[in-house]
């Protein structure tokens, strides 16, 4: 064994298992067909590239090149040429925008199957911000080229781009409008609302609940700030809280808290 393939072996280990991930077995047997086998299995996991023909995804795993970064590496820089359009395999990342004073600002959060970095890949512009590791991850970069490839001959590809754009626009106005809340608890009672996912049954949870710090980042506070509103949910009974999810135990209350009904 090489290596270049025991270090790669030894990250798989150290990540939380994805799905999107190749089979460490495949890679380690050295299988040329098994490992193209599985690589393009993973490959449709990714929402984007689910519905792609055969043609394309042959033409995408050709170009597809994968890369590691440690935890808090910087994926993306603002300002970079926008010369691919990246998927997250496994891992966090975080989008970040930097003030005129030098505060981070973070703008939303990225998990496995999400894609980025597609507006500087469309309009041929830089980067209009930074990608920041939360946790080691695996990336893949595809081409510009071969990206725009897809988005205009995979009629799949284009309708899942134009309803991401538009969920975006939405979600960028919602931050927007939660940002302009003046008190603080009410901005990070409102900041889970977005967050929240509805589950069988009616459960309200928030998967890969980002870091207190991460939470003060996006919404403009502090660490200790965003500590002392979570306890008092969980003291309230409104939620219960694990190491990176959250359970929504009474939504109702925690509407009345979003609308300042206290």
């Amino acid at each position: 064994m090489t290596s270049s393939t025991k270090r790669k072996n030894d990250l798989e280990k150290e990540l939380a298992p994805s799905p999107l991930v190749p089979d460490p077995a495949a890679v380690a047997a050295n299988e040329p067909a098994a490992q193209e086998h599985e690589v393009q299995i993973h490959l449709r996991k990714i929402p984007l590239l689910a519905n792609l023909s055969e043609e394309d995804m042959q033409r995408v795993k050709a170009n597809l090149r994968i890369r590691e970064y440690a935890k808090r590496d910087v994926v993306l820089q603002k300002g970079a040429p926008g010369d691919s359009l990246l998927f997250l395999l496994s891992g966090s990342l975080q989008v970040i925008d930097v003030t005129e004073d030098g505060r981070a600002i973070g703008l939303r959060m990225l998990q496995p199957g999400d894609f980025f970095g597609e507006i500087a890949v469309i309009n041929g512009s830089i980067r209009s911000a930074s990608v920041v590791a939360l946790t080691p991850v695996l990336v893949a970069l595809l081409p510009r080229a071969i990206a725009l490839h897809m988005f205009t001959h995979s009629p799949s590809v284009a309708n899942q781009m134009l309803r991401f754009l538009a969920e975006k626009v939405q979600r960028d106005s919602e931050f927007r409008a939660l940002l302009s809340i003046h008190n603080t608890s009410r901005r990070i009672f409102t900041f889970l609302n977005l967050l929240k996912e509805q589950k069988e049954g009616g459960t309200q949870v928030v998967e890969n609940l980002p870091t207190h710090q991460d939470i003060a980042n996006m919404i403009n506070t502090s660490r200790e700030t965003v500590t002392r509103a979570l306890l008092a949910l969980v003291q309230q009974g409104i939620i219960e809280k694990g190491t990176h999810r959250i359970t929504i135990i009474k939504p109702d209350e925690l509407q009345k808290l979003i609308q300042g009904n206290s």
